[in-house]
Parts: structure tokens; C-alpha cells; sequence
């Protein structure tokens, strides 16, 4: 039941943080039904999900929240 909740609801959290990191520097995600969706992930999984994006991925102590960061290691392109 849980694998099914977060492939039906992780591209709509991908989504949101897409948009939050088009226009600030950061993205934290605190909002319980949210978090649920990101900690279900493995550690793994999470940085997969992040490098694909072009993100950075910090897990805070105590879980209750995740930071996502544009990493420009990642989208840096030499021209």
C-alpha cells in the first residue's frame, strides 16, 4: 500500500518542487502529507530522484524536514 501511495503521489511533489526551485534557491518540505511521500523513498532513491533534477538533497536530524537545492555541479554545462 505505501510503494503505491508514493509512485501515485511523487510526481506531484517532484512538481511542486520544480516550481519552488524555479524561483528560490531552496525548497524545504515540512507538510506532513509531503514529507510521508519523500521519506518513503530509500536514501538511494531520493539522491536518484534529486541528480536527475538537477538537485541537491539534505536530510535534516530528526526528519521533519527535507531541503531540495538547485546544484550547479549538476546543471553546470561547459559551453
Amino acid at each position: 500500500m505505501r510503494m503505491i501511495l508514493v509512485d501515485d503521489q511523487l510526481p506531484a511533489v517532484i512538481a511542486k518542487i520544480e516550481r519552488v526551485l524555479a524561483v528560490k534557491p531552496e525548497c524545504f518540505v515540512t507538510h506532513p502529507s509531503e514529507l510521508r511521500i519523500v521519506t518513503a523513498l530509500s536514501d538511494e532513491d531520493l539522491r536518484d530522484v534529486a541528480q536527475e533534477h538537477g538537485w541537491r538533497v539534505v536530510r535534516r536530524v530528526g526528519g521533519r524536514q527535507i531541503e531540495f537545492y538547485n546544484d550547479a555541479a549538476v546543471s553546470f554545462r561547459p559551453l
